[in-house]
């Protein structure tokens, strides 16, 4: 993409997390131009980009929403992304090194702080922190075909609405995951590693579901 398309991906992708576009409604590509202050051209490339991340969707008329998920689709979209993040703890823990292992101790710390605000977690605070050390994962996974189906699997929408509705106990509980993380790279142990991402995972979709159901 060219750097006015780059520029219009993320501001559109910020306003779809924000929730300045609601699921559901049809956004003119002038509304995006506005909305980015670009020309048309950039933005209907950034449009294909996120249509191709599912962040947008097409109607039969061509026209632009944000899509709505059912039930079964954001519970196929954790499923997926559990058995992808097991996978990618597996091939972390072979290849991990010493260096990203502090990474991930100082993006834990990072976390920690966030949760231990005195007037109550800063979310923005976890999920960056979380954004962060998926990523160390990722990258000590070394594979560019995983890296592509998990940015295509994982959508921060769900995981920062996800986020919101944690209790700050719930928040210690993924922060322990992180941990027990760290502790299985450390011992290089694959097969705890991949466990702990699954467990992870499914937490995060069990409370993910009790808010819907709420």
């Amino acid at each position: 993409m060219s750097k006015a398309s780059q520029e219009a991906y993320r501001k559109i992708r910020a306003g779809i997390l924000s929730g300045h576009f609601p699921a559901g409604q049809f956004v003119p590509e002038d509304e995006f131009a506005q909305f980015c202050g670009l020309s048309r051209t950039p933005v209907r490339e950034a449009i294909a980009e996120l249509v191709s991340e599912m962040l947008l969707q097409r109607s039969d008329t061509n026209r632009v929403f944000v899509p709505v998920w059912s039930d079964d689709d954001e519970e196929e979209l954790f499923a997926l992304r559990a058995m992808l993040e097991s996978h990618c703890a597996t091939r972390a823990a072979r290849f991990i090194t010493d260096e990203q292992i502090d990474e991930l101790r100082a993006h834990c710390d990072f976390i920690d702080r966030a949760i231990s605000q005195s007037d109550g977690p800063d979310v923005s605070g976890f999920v960056e922190g979380n954004r962060r050390f998926h990523a160390v994962i990722l990258a000590a996974a070394q594979s560019e075909r995983l890296g592509q189906l998990l940015r295509f699997v994982v959508s921060q929408i769900v995981v920062h609405r996800t986020a919101e509705q944690y209790t700050r106990a719930d928040m210690e509980q993924s922060q322990r995951d992180h941990r027990d993380l760290v502790s299985a790279f450390a011992m290089r142990d694959e097969i705890w590693a991949g466990a702990i991402a699954n467990t992870h995972i499914r937490r995060a979709a069990n409370a993910y579901r009790t808010m819907r159901q709420g």
